[in-house]
């Protein structure tokens, strides 16, 4: 059972994931919407040109440029939440100066719950930035994921540079760590035991790497 200081971590986990669903759903409709409007955009900009009107034209196509800057996501792979969590979390990596490769095609028909997903990409993620801001030279932090649909089931793979050396990747591990690494490393076994799901931690001097498959 958890206690109550871990009750309350979980429970901010939770809004802050709700958070950025909601976020980038809102984006997803502005695009919609910009992209329903396609047709009135390029009669208005006719209408423009058929008057000589070549500046007010200009002003309109810069204005476009804008709106679309605005609702612009680097990282897009057909689900919503994970794009989230991904363009979230992906833009403090590039603020800590970490080397980012990421694919990840998945789509929208998953069994796993929006929610479990993002914990599960947040605290990845998370403890990745954690072990590669404490290395001292920029060039040697590396952030890679790849995410894609394997034989039914979801397949997760986030690795990383550190500067730490596990000999035994176990239980033991997992409750010595304190702070939020510890706390992400027991939510994220607590989300692929929901799933009976299979994850494979490895440590190998200058990498950590991570390996998830979760039945769908």
């Amino acid at each position: 059972m958890f206690g109550r200081y871990e009750r309350k971590i979980l429970e901010f986990q939770r809004k802050a994931m709700e958070k950025q669903v909601a976020e980038v759903n809102e984006i997803y409709m502005t695009m919609r919407g910009w992209r329903h409007d396609y047709h009135n955009h390029l009669q208005k900009l006719t209408a423009h040109l058929q008057e000589g009107q070549i500046e007010e034209a200009k002003k309109y196509i810069g204005e476009l440029g804008e709106s679309l800057d605005d609702i612009k996501t680097k990282y897009q792979t057909g689900n919503v939440s994970l794009d989230a969590i991904l363009n979230s979390k992906l833009s403090i990596a590039e603020k800590e100066q970490i080397a980012i490769k990421c694919k990840a095609e998945i789509g929208e028909n998953l069994t796993v719950s929006d929610i479990d997903l993002c914990i599960l990409l947040g605290n990845l993620i998370d403890n990745a930035v954690e072990a590669c801001r404490v290395i001292p030279v920029a060039d040697e932090r590396f952030l890679r994921i790849y995410m894609c649909i394997r034989k039914q089931q979801l397949y997760i793979s986030v690795s990383n540079a550190t500067s730490e050396v596990i000999r035994k990747l176990d239980a033991e591990y997992i409750s010595k760590k304190r702070g939020d690494h510890g706390h992400g490393l027991k939510r994220i076994n607590i989300v692929v035991d929901k799933y009976g799901g299979f994850i494979k931690r490895a440590n190998e001097p200058g990498v950590f790497a991570t390996e998830i498959m979760l039945p769908l």
